[in-house]
């Protein structure tokens, strides 16, 4: 059975998600809806990005916005749910990677933030 320490570490891990959105204003609802609910520290949006990917089997190239999104994995679940719900993408990215260094005032920061 892992530590208190151990669980903390797990539950508690600050990351970074990764978000594509159709334009700028997508982008921005989804990042004030995060923001509002305290789901997350700071969102950085990205514009102009070109994204080539496949869907339904055709090759796409479209220009999105990237959302970089900075949280706690404590926050995922719920994370996931808020972006679903503000997203009109039929199947949004969501990618959460966790840090795994950071200057230490700035993942206290994100901590006191979520």
């Amino acid at each position: 059975m892992p530590t208190t320490i151990e669980t903390e570490t797990v539950i508690d891990q600050p990351c970074v998600v990764l978000c594509t959105c159709p334009n700028v204003d997508t982008a921005e609802r989804v990042a004030a809806a995060l923001l509002n609910q305290s789901l997350v520290a700071c969102v950085n949006i990205l514009p102009g990005i070109t994204s080539m990917y496949r869907w339904q089997g055709e090759l796409c190239k479209d220009t999105e916005a990237q959302l970089v999104i900075k949280t706690q994995s404590s926050q995922l679940t719920e994370l996931e749910a808020v972006i679903r719900q503000q997203h009109p993408y039929d199947v949004p990215e969501i990618i959460a990677m966790p840090i795994q260094w950071g200057h230490q005032p700035y993942l206290d920061w994100i901590k006191q933030n979520c």
